[in-house]
């Protein structure tokens, strides 16, 4: 059997204690290496002033974990420069927020380089590799300058924009040249892959061959959606248990008779928090009847402070925050509570079944799996109703989410009030729709029809002769 190579920018080692949260991509991969012998490889999250060309390495069980430490010029130019600040925000629309820096994307280039002359050393044959987001790109054209023609898989987990906002990015053709290097490359929509699609076309010549397989320089790349899922199992036996955290027992006992609404995001200007605060409020002034009767809870654990539009963006929740409470407020009842703290998903569960409404408004968004997580936590007898943007991928597939445009805030309002008053028969009956979707496409299946496609993929031709990009 293959063994299964992954590699992204973040490795997340199993903690001994079961005390950490597990992001996304770990719960997500946890899944893909439970059929193979594996290799996980990426940054550790360190910064040195001398890192070793060598990988730290670490072994669990039957997945061994190689680290590489990054310097502080690497993380600037590389996370914080090029990936965070000119690749974030064009794919998520935001061009005015796009800074483009010559050092910056060498820096992008120069870290992908050095991943790749650390990992081709640990390659054996029969490998499957699979590359997971933004941050590595470029990591297949350079593992192919080393002379690597193994199966390669790339997966995008955020927008793939249109071709016309992706060409807006100095830099994008060679991105688009290097990324035609993979042999499969996963996005979450159809609509990402059409793009994605139209783009290599576009701007370096690739030439279509059936429905979802593009040919550039004899190499063919296959480009298709596969929708991440969530371990539906597991979230709803997680939100089964009873209560105990004292965020949650706080929570009921504040509540009374209210109806809670929950948002749960990190905090990111493609997640709308802000518009969503503003979208409440107009719900609560054309329906001055519900003050005092439902509360907002918005959770928001800040991330990458250190990137000033990050700073900006916690200011401004925070200002749109202090005039709702202030305006709207009354004694013995805030409208908006707004933490920043991060929760284990046991908590994030008790709290998602006891909100009659989830509010999941992203701007832009790849998939948005707190959205099926929400849905999976429910009380099949009495379910709450999802609020969903339709710019969340997971709008492509829970259709019977309440869908609206999180940039109109009358509309958000009024999905709000419909929301509250929907009879239990109508919530159940979409609750059930949509419950039945995210078990079919769970994470098991993401993982499993990804790797199926990437290990019977036959198009790869057996030599290469690439150029490396950027030099």
């Amino acid at each position: 059997m293959p063994r299964l190579v992954v590699v992204s920018n973040r490795v997340a080692i199993p903690d001994p204690t079961g005390k950490g949260s597990a992001g996304g991509l770990a719960v997500a991969l946890r899944e893909a290496f439970q059929a193979y012998q594996g290799l996980w490889f990426g940054w550790s999250g360190r910064v040195s002033s001398h890192p070793s060309p060598e990988p730290k390495m670490v072994d669990k069980g039957n997945v061994h974990y190689a680290l590489m430490d990054l310097t502080s010029i690497d993380r600037q130019e590389y996370y914080n420069g090029f990936a965070n600040r000119a690749l974030w925000p064009n794919m998520h629309y935001r061009l005015g927020l796009s800074e483009f820096s010559r050092a910056d994307y060498a820096g992008y280039l120069r870290v992908n380089r050095s991943f790749a002359n650390a990992l081709v050393r640990m390659i054996r044959p029969d490998d499957l590799i699979w590359v997971h987001d933004y941050h590595l790109i470029p990591l297949a054209a350079e593992l192919r300058a080393l002379g690597v023609t193994n199966r390669l898989g790339y997966f995008h987990h955020i927008p793939w924009p249109a071709p016309e906002v992706f060409g807006t990015l100095p830099g994008s053709r060679e991105l688009l040249r290097s990324i035609a290097d993979y042999d499969l490359v996963g996005v979450q929509t159809d609509l990402d892959a059409d793009n994605l699609r139209r783009a290599i076309m576009q701007e370096v010549g690739a030439t279509p061959q059936g429905s979802d397989v593009l040919v550039l320089n004899g190499h063919r790349t296959r480009v298709k959606g596969f929708p991440i899922g969530i371990d539906v199992k597991g979230f709803q036996q997680v939100a089964r248990r009873a209560p105990a955290h004292r965020v949650v027992t706080q929570t009921l006992a504040s509540l009374g008779s209210r109806s809670l609404i929950i948002g749960v995001d990190r905090l990111d200007y493609s997640k709308g928090i802000p518009e969503r605060m503003e979208s409440f409020e107009r719900f609560l002034v054309s329906n001055p009847d519900q003050r005092g009767r439902v509360t907002f809870l918005q959770i928001a654990p800040t991330s990458r402070s250190e990137v000033p539009e990050y700073a900006s963006l916690s200011r401004t929740a925070s200002e749109t925050l202090g005039r709702i409470n202030g305006t709207l407020g009354e004694p013995g009842w805030v409208p908006i509570h707004y933490v920043t703290s991060a929760y284990p998903r046991s908590v994030l569960a008790s709290l998602y079944k006891i909100a009659r409404v989830g509010l999941v408004t992203p701007m832009r968004d790849g998939m948005n799996l707190v959205a099926k997580e929400y849905v999976a936590a429910q009380d099949p007898n009495d379910p709450g109703v999802l609020v969903l943007s339709k710019f969340a991928g997971a709008a492509h597939q829970l259709t019977d989410a309440l869908i609206v445009n999180p940039n109109d805030k009358f509309e958000v309002a009024e999905a709000i009030r419909e929301a509250l008053h929907m009879d239990l028969d109508e919530r159940k009956a979409r609750w059930q729709r949509m419950m039945k979707t995210i078990q079919d496409y769970d994470v098991s299946w993401w993982a499993d029809a990804f790797l199926k496609d990437l290990s019977g993929y036959t198009g790869t031709s057996k030599a290469r002769n690439r150029v490396r990009i950027g030099g």
